[in-house]
C-alpha cells in the first residue's frame, strides 16, 4: 500500500468518474462543438453567476489568461509573496504579460483592503501602473487557509474605487466553500475572474475552468490559442468535471478531518516545532532544530508513505479523496511512532 500526500493532485479517476468520461458526448472545442465542454462551461458560469466561462488544460494557463486579460505590459500586479502565479507558474506572468508584481507580506497573507490601498502605485508616469488585485483561496503556501469573505468584499470596494481588477485564484476554492459554508454565488459578485480547479481536491485527471462577464472574457479564447490550450474533443475531459461537481465537492469535509487529525498527532510529536493552523486539507509542520527534514521524509517513505518537503525544515501533507480510513489509519500510527 502507498500512501502519497505530496499533493491532492495525485488522485487517478474512479471507476465511476471514468465510465462518465467515456460515454461523453464529443464534438472540436476549436470550433466550439464539443457538446459537454460546452455543458462544462455553462454549468460553471451559472454556479458564479458570470456570462462566461471556459475550460483549460490547467489552472496555470487559466491564472495567466486572467492576467494578460486584466494588463497590459509594464502593469503591476498585487499580490501575495507566497502566491502561485508569482512562485509556481514559472515566471508566467513577466513571460507572457511583461507585468511585474507587488509582493505583500501581511498577516500571514490575508492581507486587508488598507494593505491593497496603501500598495497601489502613484499615477505619476514613471511608476508602473497598478492593474490587477489578486488572491488565492484557499491559500497553498498558507497552509491551506481561508479568506475571510468580509475582507474580500472590502478590497472589492478599494478594486472599485481605483479602476482595479480583482482576480481570484481559486484552485482549491471548493475546500473553502465547504469549511466556511460560503457560495459561488457569493464569490462570482465579487471578482472579475475566478480560475477553479478540477483536479486538485475533485478528482478529476486534467482541467481547469476560467469564469467572468463577458466583457473581460471576450479575447479568452484568443488568448487559450496563443498559449497553446486550445483542445479538440475535450469532452472527455470535460465530463470528469462534470461527474466532479455533482459527487466530490460536498466530501472534501472528509479531507480537512483527516487533515486536523494528522495536525494533532503531529503536534504532540517531541520532533514537531510547530503545527500551522488546518482549516482544509493542507498540513504544513516545521520540525525541531536539529532535526533533519530529508531522514523525516525517508523514514516515512521507507513505510510507503511519500510526502513533500518546503524547505526550512517544513514539511507538507495534503489529504484528499484517494486517501482511504485504512492509510489515514497507518500513517497515525507510523507518525507515532517518531
Amino acid at each position: 500500500m502507498i500512501i502519497d500526500l505530496r499533493s491532492d493532485t495525485v488522485t487517478k479517476p474512479s471507476k465511476s468518474m471514468l465510465e462518465a468520461m467515456m460515454q461523453a458526448s464529443v464534438g472540436d472545442d476549436v470550433f466550439r462543438e464539443d457538446p459537454t465542454v460546452n455543458e462544462l462551461e455553462s454549468r460553471i458560469a451559472k454556479m458564479f453567476g458570470k456570462e462566461t466561462a471556459m475550460f483549460f488544460p490547467s489552472g496555470t494557463m487559466a491564472n495567466q489568461t486572467a492576467i494578460k486579460l486584466h494588463t497590459n505590459p509594464g502593469d503591476q500586479v498585487i499580490c501575495d509573496k507566497y502566491a502561485h502565479i508569482f512562485n509556481y507558474e514559472s515566471g508566467g506572468a513577466s513571460f507572457n504579460s511583461g507585468v511585474s508584481c507587488n509582493l505583500l507580506d501581511i498577516n500571514n497573507g490575508m492581507f486587508t483592503a488598507s494593505d491593497v490601498l496603501t500598495t497601489i502605485n502613484p499615477e505619476a508616469y514613471y511608476y508602473s501602473k497598478t492593474s490587477l488585485v489578486e488572491i488565492e483561496n484557499t491559500a497553498n503556501r498558507r497552509g491551506g487557509s481561508c479568506w475571510d469573505f468580509n475582507e474580500i468584499q472590502k478590497i472589492r470596494k478599494v478594486c472599485d474605487e481605483n479602476n482595479l481588477g480583482f482576480h481570484l485564484d481559486g484552485a482549491r476554492l471548493w475546500h473553502a466553500l465547504v469549511e466556511k459554508n460560503e457560495t459561488t454565488e457569493q464569490y462570482g459578485k465579487v471578482f472579475d475572474t475566478i480560475s477553479v480547479c478540477l483536479s486538485k481536491g475533485l478528482g478529476c485527471p486534467v482541467g481547469s475552468v476560467l469564469v467572468g462577464d463577458g466583457v473581460i472574457m471576450q479575447n479568452a479564447i484568443r488568448i487559450r490559442k496563443i498559449f497553446g490550450g486550445n483542445m479538440r474533443q475535450a469532452g472527455y475531459l470535460a465530463a470528469a468535471g462534470l461527474y466532479a461537481l455533482d459527487n466530490n465537492i460536498e466530501r472534501l469535509a472528509e479531507d480537512h478531518k483527516k487533515a486536523k487529525e494528522i495536525g494533532a498527532v503531529l503536534g504532540d510529536l517531541s520532533i514537531v516545532k510547530s503545527v500551522e493552523p488546518i482549516e482544509t486539507n493542507i498540513v504544513i509542520f516545521e520540525l525541531i532544530g536539529g532535526a533533519d527534514e530529508n531522514e523525516f521524509t525517508q523514514k516515512l517513505a521507507d513505510k510507503n508513505i511519500h510526502i513533500i518537503g518546503m524547505g526550512g525544515n517544513k514539511l507538507r501533507m495534503v489529504t484528499h479523496l484517494d486517501y482511504t480510513n485504512v492509510m489515514h489509519d497507518k500513517l497515525l500510527s507510523e507518525l507515532r511512532k517518531f
